[in-house]
């Protein structure tokens, strides 16, 4: 059996997935309450700076909203993950007496 703790390509990263692309939606209004509106947010800041100078802020603020993205998904699935294996244990743990 795989240590389900270790992030890896296995059914609770397909698990992981499905529910990135649930929450994605933006089905309610407490969702796009904290929702990171970060194309509107770079589109003000890109309004805001000379033109010269849009390009180098442009690719910047990409690398940033790419790092932002990877930041949240690996603390996601792995604070899920381990949630999700201390559950299993303490069920485990249940029914082993």
């Amino acid at each position: 059996m795989s240590n389900f703790r270790e992030v890896n390509n296995d059914i609770l990263k397909d698990w992981l997935l499905f529910r990135e692309d649930e929450l994605s939606s933006l089905i309610c209004d407490e969702d796009r309450k904290h929702w990171v509106y970060f194309d509107e947010i770079s589109k003000k800041i890109l309004d805001s700076i000379p033109k010269q100078n849009r390009a180098f802020v442009q690719k910047q603020l990409n690398v940033l909203d790419d790092n932002f993205l990877d930041y949240l998904g690996y603390w996601n699935e792995k604070y899920y993950r381990n949630g999700f294996v201390d559950g299993v244990q303490m069920i485990m743990g249940c029914s082993e007496e």
